[in-house]
């Protein structure tokens, strides 16, 4: 290893310098008080805790992302977090022991083993939100209409919504009658969108004609909003969840369509990207260009019951760093003031009181620091100190 390359930074991992800082920072602020005055309180979990407690109830793939050390202290396993979710559920289970409904809100560095999509990060900012304690489609939308708010808010535009619910495929795998090697294989064969692989291994299955239609049917299902007629057409009379999930889904359309008519709409009912996750309900954010999700989130109800209290729940989530490299994130500068040295009582308490005000002011260690940076100048006249102007 060369000296230079004791200073490169892991694949995946990026550090933010002082102008992209500033506007991580500037989003991040405005954000989370967005999310404040729609009634989510901050939270701000561990960065690193037991793994049996990071990890519990959050599935495989999750585990596969964590990074995991030997606690110096106790000698067991922990994980630095790759995701908030299961954190958040245990604060809502054991800390705050709320009944009724709890909104949740958050923000901080996650670390991943492997990159999240296109973008090759293993370091998101993690941004989102969780409410916990209802059931119904109303907080769904809920959450729903904040992720959307927190994206415009961000300044992206031209946003589609990808909606789709996890009850239209396990209602149909279940109706099918398959077995759990064979509902493996064809979840590979959905998230893979290989259709005449599909094809191939729907035709080697001992079922029903029909189950075999419904099957093939689903990665087919994926479009506009064209689509749900569509699959109430070709899913009629799989079972109750499914007609109830399709149901879900076109109210979902219908109250976007209204909140946010710049939204496109999109639909995908044989996404299986969060199928041992989520439990309802599941959505994601795009934006043109761009082939990550910007934002994602759904149902997954009784997540804390790993915890010991099983609660409803919905939630979404996102990456700041991502949002700033998408959007024009502007940060308003404060005007700047050349200061000498406060070698004075007075001057320290006039360079303090300006800045209370809301000015930088910044005292000039180098003789030969250029004023053309600055806004202002601080000039002494007699025992009083005045601004000056430079531009």
């Amino acid at each position: 290893m060369t000296l230079a390359d004791r200073w490169l930074l892991p694949d995946g991992v990026d550090e933010a310098l002082p102008k992209q800082a500033a506007k991580i920072e500037h989003l991040r602020r405005t954000l989370l008080n967005l999310h404040e005055n729609w009634g989510y309180k901050l939270v701000i979990p561990p960065l690193l805790e037991y793994l049996d407690s990071l990890l519990i109830g959050a599935g495989s793939d999750l585990d596969l992302e964590t990074f995991k050390v030997i606690d110096q202290l106790s000698g067991r396993l922990m994980g630095i977090r790759a995701d908030f979710t299961s954190q958040v559920a245990r604060i809502d289970a054991h800390c705050l022991k709320q009944d009724g409904v709890q909104r949740l809100s958050y923000c901080g560095s996650v670390l991943r083993t492997t990159p999240a999509g296109l973008d090759g990060t293993r370091s998101p900012i993690q941004l989102g939100a969780e409410l916990y304690g209802h059931s119904g489609i109303e907080s769904d939308l809920e959450i729903l209409s904040l992720m959307l708010d927190t994206l415009t808010t961000t300044g992206l535009n031209k946003l589609v919504l990808d909606v789709g619910h996890i009850d239209v495929v396990r209602g149909v795998m279940a109706a099918s009658g398959v077995n759990g090697e064979q509902e493996s294989k064809l979840t590979d064969l959905y998230r893979a969108k290989g259709l005449p692989e599909l094809e191939a291994y729907v035709s080697t299955l001992t079922i029903d004609g029909q189950a075999k239609q419904w099957l093939l049917a689903l990665p087919r299902l994926c479009g506009g909003v064209e689509v749900l007629e569509q699959a109430e057409a070709a899913l009629s009379g799989v079972s109750e969840s499914v007609t109830n999930a399709l149901k879900q889904i076109r109210a979902v359309s219908e109250v976007v369509s209204q909140r946010f008519e710049s939204v496109g709409l999109h639909f995908d009912l044989s996404d299986m990207e969060s199928y041992s996750y989520h439990t309802g309900l599941v959505f994601a954010a795009y934006v043109p260009g761009h082939g990550n999700a910007v934002a994602r989130g759904g149902r997954y109800d009784y997540i804390g019951e790993v915890f010991g209290r099983s609660r409803p729940a919905t939630g979404f989530s996102t990456d700041v760093k991502a949002l700033v490299a998408l959007a024009d994130v502007v940060v308003a500068e404060p005007q700047k003031v050349l200061a000498p040295l406060a070698t004075t009582a007075a001057l320290w308490q006039q360079v303090q009181s300006l800045r209370s005000e809301g000015y930088k002011v910044i005292e000039q260690l180098e003789p030969s620091l250029d004023g053309a940076d600055f806004d202002f100048q601080l000039v002494g006249e007699g025992d009083q100190w005045k601004l000056v102007s430079i531009k």
